[in-house]
C-alpha cells in the first residue's frame, strides 16, 4: 500500500468520512475506490486526483509522511456539514438552512407530532 493510499485512509477515518462519500464527489465508483483503499489495486494519476479533490486536498497533500489531520471536534457547526471542504456560493446557504434546521429539529418534530394529533 503506498504512503498515498495510507494518508487517505488516516484522513478518512479521522475525519469520518465514509467512502461512498468519495466515490459520489470523486466519480470513482464504489467498488474501485474500495480496491484502491485496500491496496488491492493502483490508483492512476487521475485516481488520486480525484480523491484529494473531492476531499479539498492536493495530491501532494497525501504524499506527504505526515500529515496534519484537523480534529473535527473543534469544527464549528457549519464546517461540520460540510467537512471535505469550505461551503462556497450555494453551499453557503444550504449550510446556513440546515444549521438552523439541526437546531430546531425539537421544535420541528414537536410541531409535526401535534399536527398529527389534531387531524
Amino acid at each position: 500500500m503506498t504512503k498515498y493510499v495510507e494518508n487517505v485512509n488516516e484522513y478518512l477515518s479521522k475525519m469520518k468520512i465514509k467512502q461512498n462519500y468519495v466515490s459520489k464527489k470523486s466519480g470513482i465508483d464504489t467498488k474501485k475506490l474500495s480496491r484502491i483503499l485496500t491496496g488491492k489495486q493502483d490508483a492512476t494519476g487521475n485516481d488520486m486526483m480525484a480523491i484529494a479533490t473531492a476531499l479539498g486536498k492536493s495530491v501532494e497533500f497525501f504524499w506527504n509522511e505526515d500529515i496534519a489531520v484537523p480534529d473535527i471536534a473543534s469544527f464549528d457547526n457549519e464546517r461540520i456539514a460540510f467537512y471535505a471542504g469550505s461551503p462556497m456560493g450555494k453551499q453557503e446557504k444550504m449550510a446556513a438552512l440546515l444549521l438552523n434546521f439541526m437546531e430546531n429539529i425539537d421544535e420541528v418534530l414537536s410541531a409535526k407530532s401535534r399536527f398529527e394529533q389534531s387531524l
